[in-house]
């Protein structure tokens, strides 16, 4: 038995099956002992890598996903990542090494004040002292990660609490007899022998949970459900916005899209929630959604803020009847008092919503047509920006090519700026859970963790990482992992050599390109050097061929990259975000 082992444990009675590590001697035993216990270990080329897999892993399961990195320098690489876990309410947990506890402070190798620096960034944060402690540590990390609004939560493990005991001594100088010792050295052996004993007392208890409490989601009252009913069957423009936060609870995205359908309210989803309702579905709307916000006479957030998305609660009309459910009592009153204020969990009570209104549905005929048409004229604009003719491939047309080629299986990963963006227009998710993109706080960076995470978790279906060229460079070495490992996801990187939706506004506004451009560089001859394939295309007519090599590569067990030489055009010219 070691701590490596005792923590192991405690994420197998968890129902962990991945953890995501990059190896360093602070936590080998965690590993180690992890694919003892039938976790696959999934070892990745850069820290942050691991907790973005977890946060992916997180997602689409609605468990915690387990990251593990080293001192110092390994837990400092994964600070982006954790940051942007918890802006996007991602419950995970990370594993993070530590000097031994008796050279804490004494100028160790990687040691630092790892509570100082992770405290701000995640929801719950503890350095085990004890090897008793352990197993309930990792179990109260569980439940602190998933409890009220989820996030991600910091265990500082250090070295000394999960090798053997023996070999520990070993390391200390134990071993010895110090009866020839000099005073100062006895002095020093028999400090080190309490402290020790301190560390690895109590054996009874080693490996025992006495941490029993179970997460809960905030719980709404029964009134609001009868408001919000009320408010609803008094709408004659009524809207509904689904926001990620309403994906939480994973296990339950049937059972949400059987609510809103029942609702009958027509409905924008955005973030986590794309791809709820199907690709195509009577009720959703995608396009000009200020211009629905404005011509509502009701809007109804679940699990949505006013923050900068909805320009601070600007977006919607001063006179329209304002609902907002969310588990976030600052979100839910963040820029914009609603008059109907939900503390709970939207899913909840969405789902509860939906048996409250027991009376016939209204009909919202009138209305879901006029949004329809208001879709179908933005479709007629899009289908002009894809007729337009460009150097390289347009990429509006690019993405209008590959809607028709995706799969009804299919995770779509989103990382980059004006690319990505350009995607998000126009291919449509085909399921429940099955866009991940890296939420509110804008990370680039998520790509290779997300299409691990994803398609671990869901190895029958298609992943695609839809990469910027700008973006790519941050994972692209995880193309080695993505091979190693067999895990067949394919790229699609826009390649128009530059960080494009920056450049488009700062030329215009100050005059030079400086700092945001790149070059056409052979992406897809990287992610062979990592051992997978790729093909560069730049026609869109050869886009046909590569996915038809890419899905034989994936058959293989390789990864796959398509490097598409985009064309420039204005298709979102004017929406940069700062």
């Amino acid at each position: 038995m070691n701590g490596g082992k005792i923590i192991a444990d405690v994420l197998k009675a968890n129902g962990t099956e991945f953890l995501y590590t990059l190896c360093g001697g602070h936590i080998s035993p965690i590993f180690v002992e992890a694919k003892r216990a039938g976790i696959r270990v999934i070892d990745v080329r850069d820290e942050a890598t691991t907790v973005f897999a977890a946060d992916a892993t997180a997602r689409l399961t609605g468990k915690p996903g387990i990251a593990a990195v080293t001192a110092g320098p390994g837990v400092t690489n994964t600070l982006t990542a954790i940051r942007n876990a918890l802006m996007a309410q991602s419950p995970l947990i990370l594993l993070g090494g530590a000097t031994a506890t008796v050279l804490r402070g004494r100028g160790a190798l990687q040691d630092i004040d790892q509570q100082a620096l992770m405290a701000p960034n995640v929801k719950w944060t503890t350095v085990v002292t004890k090897v008793s402690d352990l197993a309930s540590t990792i179990q109260r990390a569980f439940y602190e990660a998933q409890n009220g609004i989820p996030g991600p939560v910091f265990v500082e493990c250090p070295i000394d609490l999960l090798y053997p005991e023996m070999m520990v001594r070993d390391w200390y100088g134990l071993n010895k007899d110090p009866k020839d010792y000099p005073l100062a050295k006895k002095a020093e052996h028999y400090y080190l022998k309490y402290h020790l004993d301190r560390a690895f007392g109590k054996k009874d208890k080693w490996g025992k949970i006495a941490y029993k409490q179970e997460a809960q989601a905030p719980a709404h009252s029964k009134g609001n459900e009868d408001k919000v009913a009320e408010a609803l069957n008094a709408a004659k423009k009524p809207v509904m916005i689904i926001g990620s936060q309403t994906m939480l609870q994973a296990q339950n995205a049937k059972a949400i899209a059987e609510a809103i359908e029942k609702i009958g309210v027509p409905v924008y989803l955005s973030g986590m929630a794309r791809g709820l309702l199907g690709a195509d579905h009577e009720l959703q709307a995608r396009h000009n959604r200020k211009v629905a916000l404005r011509e509502a006479d009701l809007v109804l957030l679940a699990g949505v803020p006013c923050d900068f998305r909805m320009d601070y609660g600007r977006h919607i009309s001063s006179k329209v009847k304002l609902i907002s459910i969310n588990r976030s009592h600052e979100e839910l009153y963040k820029n914009r008092k609603p008059q109907i204020a939900v503390h709970g969990e939207p899913g909840d009570f969405l789902i509860a919503l939906s048996e409250n209104m027991k009376h016939e549905k209204i009909k919202h005929t009138e209305w879901i047509n006029h949004l329809r048409k208001s879709d179908d004229t933005r479709e007629v604009e899009i289908t002009k920006k894809a007729e337009e003719k460009t150097e390289g491939i347009n990429p509006v047309a690019l993405f209008r090519e590959l809607e028709k080629m995706l799969p009804e299986k299919t995770v779509l990963v989103a990382d980059g700026g004006d690319f990505v963006a350009t995607c998000s227009y126009i291919l449509h998710p085909r399921s429940p859970l099955s866009w991940l993109d890296p939420g509110v706080f804008g990370t680039l960076g998520v790509g290779g963790g997300f299409a691990m995470g994803a398609k671990l978790c869901r190895p029958d279906e298609e992943t695609w990482i839809i990469y910027g060229d700008g973006s790519s460079a941050y994972t692209l070495a995880e193309f080695d992992t993505f091979a190693r490992h067999k895990i067949p996801v394919i790229a699609l990187i826009g390649n128009d050599a530059s960080w494009a939706q920056i450049a488009r506004d700062q030329v215009d506004f100050l005059g030079d390109s400086v700092a945001t451009d790149l070059a056409f560089t052979d992406y897809h001859e990287v992610a062979k050097g990592y051992g997978g394939d790729g093909m560069k295309i730049t026609e869109l007519s050869q886009l046909p061929d590569a996915i038809a090599k890419a899905r034989e590569a994936n058959k293989l067990g390789k990864p796959f990259l398509i490097n598409a030489i985009l064309g420039k055009t204005d298709f979102r010219k004017g929406s940069i975000s700062v």
